[in-house]
Parts: structure tokens; C-alpha cells; sequence
């Protein structure tokens, strides 16, 4: 759970769904359903009171998610946990 304030998509204004649709539609195929049903708090919802920074910051994950890239998902994966641990986060 995030520790700061957070919008639900429920109060979602167009300018933050438009910047969540638009960053989903970069991520492979397989991340498509969030793994936290709670959207608010997720990662995610933690950028929802500043949809520009959601977008730019959330956009870059995707482009790193590329299919097109040369690892595999299984070292995103490697790579994504490492950071997590590193980081100390829950996520």
C-alpha cells in the first residue's frame, strides 16, 4: 500500500485516464491485467495526483519491456526483483 495520497480510477479525471491508457498500451501483451487489483495502491497509483509523471515515468517501463529488446521476460524479471530487493520495496 502506498503511503501517500492516492486517486482511485473510480475519480479519475480524463487527463489521468488518458496517461494510464496511453502508458499500458506500450507494456507486452503479458503484463496487461495488473497484478494488484487495488489499483490505488499499486506503483502505479502512487503517480496518480501527477498524470504527466505517470506517463512519462510508467511509458519508460514499457519501452523497456520491448519485446523487441534483447533480454528475455525472464531476466526483466531477474532484473525487476533485484531492484525491488535493493530498493526494499513491496512492490
Amino acid at each position: 500500500m502506498t503511503w501517500i495520497q492516492t486517486l482511485p480510477l473510480t475519480e479519475a479525471d480524463e487527463k489521468l485516464k488518458n496517461a494510464i491508457e496511453a502508458e499500458r498500451e506500450l507494456y507486452p501483451r503479458e503484463y496487461a491485467d495488473p497484478v494488484h487489483p487495488d489499483f490505488a495502491s499499486s506503483i502505479v497509483g502512487s503517480h496518480t495526483l501527477i498524470p504527466d509523471a505517470l506517463f512519462h515515468a510508467f511509458s519508460t517501463f514499457g519501452a523497456l519491456m520491448s519485446p523487441e529488446l534483447p533480454l528475455s521476460r525472464a531476466q526483466h524479471e531477474m532484473i525487476a526483483t533485484m531492484v525491488s530487493v535493493t530498493n526494499r520495496c513491496v512492490y
